[in-house]
């Protein structure tokens, strides 16, 4: 269960994650709060919405056991009963309207937390609907760039001093042994699809110690890796096809045969040393069968991310960090995350971040696929927002890492997010092993 944590604390967090979605929401017009009809996108004005009234549902009427605000509220606001494709045709309340319902629902909320130590409920519920917000502001952030918005004004911004680093290149070598995958029963706050830490066995492998750069990617690209029917698996082929896809779908043919990067309502030359983005997982795989290699396993990417070496490199020790660089949580030289560089950085950027095994960004920048399709842990069961993980099991592939708007306070190497294999609008990146196992001695620093 979670532990208690101080009230002041979520108090910080909520207002913090609410700052956040009016930043999001500042300088779009009435059309572009709403937008148009895409299976990939809610309606911003929907969608601030409806986070005020899961905080409303599941703290003030759940957890405290008061009267909806809204008579209609769950007619408009429940994600669940909703089809998407109606989300632009429900009697919503105005911007100013939706506004002031979400200023009502946090102070209310706010008011509510006792002094000192919040009960283990509030602090279990505070924090899951504040994360719930930090998921939608991070998709309004790449809703954004998907319908070409201008780049949000964030209050912090601070662009790493090694911003431009380069490329990080070679691989590290991940020794084999037990691991725990998962998370232990005594962390502070988990997910329920993190439920329970359990035992896996690792074969030794390679992997590489940074995600691909648009610079790899584009030398597939210009191979003509997207018309060569040998790479691509039959889903992936039928998408490729179905969508006309020729490259990422943010890069812009540029003059003399180089190539653009179109980043929110602006263009730029394509940052060869930073991270590809928004490249769905048939993509992903289409590259490793070019390039002779392979996505790791969520396991695998787990054990580079946060396993140790023992002392003669010759196994993988059982750990339980939270984090590539150990227990503390992230700050600004760890990870590009919270928004603060308004953007990927290079893959060589951030070493203080770097795991064990010398594995960079595994944190930020980049959400990773892996080649894992979601499913439940031994130990499994819901938490009280029932459709949070199962609806999604066995039908979504699963991300690690977090990428540069996710939230520090969020995730862990342990996060588990997941998407179905079409969506290159998500902020995804990857990072790839070589298809042969390790036999070295690995290379700890």
């Amino acid at each position: 269960m979670t532990q208690p944590v101080n009230s002041l604390y979520l108090k910080e967090i909520m207002a913090d994650a609410h700052k956040r979605t009016l930043e999001l929401g500042a300088g779009l017009d009435e059309e572009q709060l709403m937008g148009p009809k895409l299976p990939i996108v809610n309606p911003l004005r929907w969608e601030i919405g409806h986070v005020a009234w899961f905080h409303e549902k599941f703290i003030l009427r759940d957890l405290y056991g008061r009267a909806p605000l809204l008579a209609n509220g769950d007619a408009i606001y429940d994600s669940i009963a909703i089809h998407h494709a109606k989300r632009w045709d429900l009697p919503l309340l105005s911007m100013r309207e939706t506004l002031n319902y979400a200023g009502n629902v946090l102070e209310d909320c706010l008011s509510l937390l006792p002094d000192g130590m919040a009960s283990e409920a509030q602090s279990y519920l505070y924090q899951f609907s504040t994360y719930h917000e930090d998921m939608h502001t991070e998709a309004y952030t790449w809703s954004r760039q998907t319908l070409a918005y201008p780049k949000p004004v964030f209050d912090s911004v601070l662009r790493p001093a090694d911003a431009n680093a380069g490329a990080w290149p070679g691989d590290a070598v991940i020794p084999g042994g037990a691991f725990f995958s998962g998370a232990p029963e005594k962390t502070p706050f988990v997910f329920d699809n993190e439920k329970w830490a359990h035992e896996v066995a690792v074969e030794p492998f390679y992997m590489a110690k940074a995600p691909v750069t648009n610079a790899e990617f584009m030398n597939f690209v210009n191979a003509g890796g997207y018309r060569r029917r040998e790479f691509w698996s039959d889903e992936g082929w039928s998408w490729r096809a179905r969508t006309n896809a020729e490259h990422p779908v943010y890069w812009l043919a540029g003059e003399r045969g180089g190539w653009r990067l179109r980043r929110f309502d602006g263009t730029e030359d394509l940052p060869l040393y930073q991270p590809v983005i928004h490249v769905n997982w048939h993509e992903a795989n289409a590259y490793c069968r070019w390039a002779g290699r392979r996505l790791p396993t969520e396991v695998e990417w787990e054990a580079a991310a946060l396993g140790e070496p023992t002392g003669d490199c010759s196994k993988l020790i059982m750990t339980l960090r939270a984090y590539p660089w150990g227990g503390r949580p992230p700050a600004a030289q760890h990870a590009n995350l919270d928004g603060r560089a308004l953007g990927c950085v290079d893959v060589a950027a951030l070493p203080a971040g770097d795991s064990a095994f010398a594995c960079r960004q595994m944190l930020g920048n980049v959400w990773e696929w892996t080649s894992t399709t979601f499913a439940p842990f031994p130990g499994f069961s819901p938490d009280a927002y029932k459709e949070y993980s199962e609806p999604l099991f066995y039908d979504t592939k699963v991300l690690k890492g977090g990428a540069w708007a996710t939230r520090s306070r969020m995730v862990t190497g342990r996060y588990r997010n997941f998407f179905s294999p079409d969506r290159r609008d998500v902020m995804a990146g990857f990072r790839t092993c070589a298809l042969h196992q390790a036999s070295p001695p690995c290379r700890a620093h």
